[in-house]
């Protein structure tokens, strides 16, 4: 915020002002973000510090941390209406239908009230085939709300949980404050593009997000797309940032990125876990195995795109491992989870807060016979619903290690 005292909400009896309030996007507005960098545009969220990013330069990471996957601006308003200037980063991917433009959901007083897209914004198209990658630059756009309830109100913004959005300018009809926390517990969760929020309809109904509202908790989701592998710099992030529920999801992108045997496994997931640990010596922590991916159950990674399909505009992946190769330690989803549910067992008789939950549990053979992974990897929206509501119920609920007291 600006160096001015914080504007006072404009109340349903004061006369609109005819002009529009600009109020500077700052780090009090917004949550779910570990840290803001001002760029030349705006301001653009992180979900990983400097230094988690200083240590690795791999693109994939760099993408997804970047994408606002769970963060969101809120503050109190007595506005009508809403533009938000923002200037997306969104991918393409050549020979394959366009993805989804990201969607910003509004809230009012916790309910879902209205939806946004931003048009124009950068393109990064990827081709497949070579791996290789062009930007094409395009201008910001904005997403607009209007006929809000004429009364002061919380409002949330839920940012595009696929598209880098760099935040320029927030416009209302009457003054913003920040809001203060209401004091529900903060639950940080890590995991792979599908706690990412890949192929949800929406930021606000990624799995997590859909957890968080059913389970009554403030969300930071560490879904970090293709980079939940183990990484000591994400788990120094995960022991650093205030929590009072901890989850983390291993496993899948293990698998499809082949980045590692069993022999070094064990000693990874030891490792991360001591970090965290660090940071959160009693924090209830639940270790989550992968859902069920049928491609990947018994057949080593890596992933790789099934061009097969292109032609009807679909892109699906194939596991482009050999079985056979789990004899040599090549990791499969079954071993991972066999694995994980050892490793918790046996640090749980030191660390009563520590809890497992296999992720079939989430998404298991009934559901794919439902509900199939559309490109054999990422659930889809009802799906995601599904999950979220599964874990919300198995976390969240009188029996689970995320119980609320006195629900």
């Amino acid at each position: 915020m600006s160096s001015q005292p914080a504007p006072t909400p404009r109340s349903a009896t004061t006369p609109r002002a005819t002009d529009w309030i600009t109020t500077p996007v700052t780090a009090d507005l917004l949550r779910g973000a570990l840290e803001v960098e001002h760029t030349e545009h705006g301001v653009l969220p992180h979900r990983l510090p400097t230094r988690a990013r200083a240590q690795c330069a791999d693109g994939l990471l760099a993408m997804a941390e970047a994408q606002p996957s769970g963060v969101r601006l809120v503050f109190r308003t007595g506005a009508t209406t809403v533009e938000l200037d923002a200037l997306r980063t969104k991918n393409a991917y050549q020979g394959a239908p366009p993805r989804p433009d990201g969607v910003y959901d509004l809230f009012v007083d916790g309910q879902l009230t209205g939806q946004a897209r931003v048009t124009g914004g950068n393109v990064v198209m990827v081709d497949m085939t070579t791996g290789t990658a062009e930007t094409r630059p395009g201008p910001a756009g904005t997403a607009r709300f209007t006929g809000l309830p004429d009364r002061v109100k919380d409002v949330e913004i839920w940012l595009p949980h696929n598209e880098i959005t760099q935040l320029i300018a927030l416009r209302t009809d009457a003054p913003v404050e920040p809001l203060p926390e209401a004091g529900r517990k903060k639950w940080l969760h890590h995991g792979s593009s599908i706690s990412h929020g890949s192929d949800a309809a929406s930021p606000s109904t990624t799995w997590p997000a859909l957890a968080a509202s059913l389970g009554g908790v403030e969300l930071t989701n560490l879904g970090l797309s293709g980079s939940a592998l183990l990484d000591p710099f994400t788990a120094r992030a995960l022991r650093d940032t205030p929590a009072d529920l901890i989850s983390i999801k291993i496993g899948i992108n293990l698998v499809n990125a082949d980045l590692m045997r069993l022999r070094a496994f064990a000693p990874a997931v030891h490792g991360f876990l001591d970090t965290v640990r660090e940071g959160h010596p009693t924090t209830p922590l639940l270790v989550v195995s992968p859902i069920l991916c049928p491609i990947h159950e018994d057949t080593p990674g890596p992933s790789a795109p099934d061009f097969s399909n292109l032609s009807e505009g679909k892109l699906r992946f194939k596991a482009a491992g050999d079985p056979a190769e789990r004899a040599t330690g090549k990791l499969t989803l079954n071993v991972i989870r066999d694995e994980l549910a050892r490793l918790v067992k046996q640090r749980a008789a030191d660390d009563p807060n520590l809890h497992h939950l296999d992720g079939r549990e989430l998404y298991g053979e009934a559901d794919f016979a439902e509900l199939p992974l559309p490109d054999q990897l990422h659930p889809d929206a009802a799906t995601h619903r599904r999950i979220g509501e599964r874990f919300a119920a198995l976390a969240f609920g009188s029996d689970g290690p995320f119980a609320v007291e006195g629900a």
